[in-house]
């Protein structure tokens, strides 16, 4: 009985003390959080302005800002290397504002993000892949936009840089006598990436694929093809 009388003290005592506490745990307002977001960021700590921005729009999601704080908190991830993150704010923001006016700026700079993770060509291109897309999406949905013409000419990067790692697999395959992957690859850059600059080193390819499994006819087609299309190129010179 004694224990137990000690133990109802105690908690009588720890209530007391809880109640004659007067610290109260306030919530910023909307203003500074984004101001102390702002100074962050104009400091270049862009790491501690992408958290700021955040709160900013997670304590306070239906003020007029929130949009714009996702957006701040994208571009303050992107700028510092965090692209899986700003992917994601970019993400949340397409989910929550799709309708907004800077949705062509969020899917440029998701492609961005994706851009700038773009390895060497004898990596896995998979970066350049989702890049090409988000540029794509940009310019279909919003080619007026002022991103659009960005975009388009990172479509070409991409497209000549796809059709560079296709190339060098096929090159590959080709030096190793794997003469129908090799041959599947080159006719896949004749197909689909016509407007790259590799488009004609492939038909060249091509006929000395088919040249090497003896099929005379398929070789005479490619080296036509080439002449027609590129006559004044190397590969044509090199035509026997």
């Amino acid at each position: 009985m004694k224990k137990l009388m000690l133990f109802v003290m105690a908690a009588v005592v720890m209530t007391g003390c809880a109640g004659t506490d007067n610290s109260v745990v306030t919530e910023l307002s909307l203003t500074d959080i984004y101001t102390s977001a702002y100074k962050d960021f104009n400091d270049e700590n862009y790491e501690e302005a992408a958290v700021e921005f955040l709160k900013a729009e997670t304590q306070y999601p239906a003020s007029p800002w929130a949009a714009d704080a996702l957006i701040m908190a994208a571009y303050s991830q992107y700028l510092d290397d965090d692209f899986a993150g700003a992917i994601l704010t970019a993400d949340r923001f397409m989910r929550f504002h799709p309708g907004h006016k800077d949705v062509p700026y969020v899917i440029y700079l998701r492609g961005m993000c994706y851009y700038r993770q773009v390895s060497d060509v004898r990596r896995e291109p998979g970066m350049s892949a989702y890049a090409l897309q988000q540029f794509q999406m940009l310019v279909k949905r919003f080619p007026n936009s002022p991103y659009a013409e960005n975009a388009k000419n990172k479509i070409n990067i991409l497209k000549n840089y796809i059709a560079g790692k296709v190339m060098y697999s096929a090159r590959n395959d080709m030096r190793k006598e794997n003469w129908a992957s090799a041959i599947n690859r080159l006719q896949s850059v004749v197909t689909d990436a016509q407007e790259t600059v590799m488009t004609a080193e492939a038909m060249y390819r091509l006929t000395e694929c088919y040249n090497a499994i003896g099929l005379p006819e398929q070789t005479k087609g490619y080296s036509d093809m080439l002449k027609l299309n590129f006559p004044d190129s190397e590969w044509a010179k090199k035509l026997k």
